[in-house]
């Protein structure tokens, strides 16, 4: 979403968003010295309220909704989508509207910045802040049709509960050419649909691996977190079990990032999932308490993470384990040639060019018979 705030040293309203690995702005207008700081601010705070609540619209879209009909889920998640063309009429009537509209966050959203372009009584910047809002609406359309250009690129920023069949074959088409990973699959895709070719392509270097070294998946994805973050092993763990059992990328890729994001809103989602959760917590508790009595941990000093992935920002953060992923299963192919190979010690120069483009021929094989599974 969009970031609105007031350069005091340049007198401007600017513009803030990511764009995957980084941060762009931009200039939306001049701010005259005689507008009042504080009007300026609840200006700038109801901008960045009012583009997130219309980028929700893009990460959480109607349709796949759980319920759908009159007054379910899906059908106020569609009253939202549907208050976009409201939006820049609110922008110049909200002075003359007492009441802010009922109903949907977005109007809300846009009744607030009306009414402090009303305080403000500038007409000029009042035009600049239309055409503003106007662009970031825009954006998120774009992006719902999957073009990511230009302001729609902060999209690459956001968790979706959905994604592209066409972002998705994408993404397969970079990992094909980069199975290791790409600036491209974070700055052009939507991290959702690029984490669904990703697992796709872990999968593959599982089971690659696993065909030369004769370990387990569920060992190979221990040893890939060796050098991850916490809880990268959990969702690597899910993924790789769920595929290994026929199971299709989207499916599980969307379960996790949708929980993630349900977490991420003050929501526990499955209470079966909660329940193995506490009891796997509390027979961890018991067993480091009957070893280490002196410790003085209990089950209140734990922390219970309720998804393997950051609420904040799931698909990134999935996106970035399955990556992770792949190249650990790559190391783990290396050093076991190593520990095999005749000569003993370590694979090195010509040889290991030669070893890393095996392992990559090897994969992208593996990938290309299980594409079926993947669209």
């Amino acid at each position: 979403m969009t970031r609105y705030a007031i350069d005091r040293a340049r007198g401007a309203l600017v513009a803030q968003w990511s764009i995957g690995i980084g941060e762009t702005a931009t200039t939306v207008a001049d701010l005259p010295p005689a507008l009042p700081r504080h009007e300026l601010l609840r200006l700038s705070a109801g901008l960045t309220r009012l583009s997130h609540a219309c980028w929700r619209c893009y990460t959480h879209p109607a349709d796949v909704a759980d319920h759908q009909g009159p007054g379910s889920l899906g059908w106020h998640r569609q009253q939202e989508r549907d208050a976009f063309g409201t939006v820049l009429r609110l922008l110049t009537t909200a002075g003359r509207s007492v009441p802010p509209p009922a109903g949907t966050r977005v109007q809300e959203a846009a009744h607030t910045v009306g009414r402090a372009l009303h305080v403000l009584g500038s007409p000029a910047l009042t035009a600049r802040i239309t055409g503003d809002v106007a662009a970031e609406l825009d954006a998120v359309e774009r992006a719902e049709l999957g073009d990511l250009s230009e302001r729609a690129a902060q999209a690459v920023a956001l968790s979706r509960e959905d994604a592209s069949p066409s972002q998705v074959s994408q993404a397969d088409r970079l990992l094909r050419r980069h199975p290791f990973g790409c600036d491209a699959l974070f700055t052009r895709l939507d991290p959702t649909a690029a984490a669904i070719a990703a697992a796709h392509w872990l999968h593959a270097a599982v089971v690659v691996t696993a065909d030369l070294t004769r370990i387990h998946p569920a060992q190979i994805v221990a040893a890939a977190d060796q050098h991850a973050k916490p809880l990268a092993f959990e969702s690597l763990t899910e993924v790789v079990g769920v595929l290994g059992r026929g199971g299709r990328p989207r499916q599980v890729v969307m379960s996790l990032i949708r929980n993630a994001l349900h977490v991420g809103e003050g929501h526990l989602r499955g209470i079966i999932d909660a329940r193995h959760r506490i009891n796997a917590a509390e027979r961890l508790i018991g067993t480091v308490h009957a070893e280490h009595p002196e410790l003085g941990i209990g089950a209140d000093t734990v922390p219970l993470p309720l998804t393997p992935l950051d609420p904040g920002r799931p698909a990134p953060d999935l996106l970035e384990n399955l990556l992770h992923g792949i190249q650990s299963c790559w190391r783990l192919y290396e050093r076991y040639v190593a520990l095999h190979q005749p000569r003993g010690g370590t694979v090195e120069g010509v040889r290991r060019q030669r070893l890393r483009r095996a392992f990559l021929i090897a994969v992208r094989e593996e990938a290309g018979l299980r594409r079926d599974q993947l669209l």
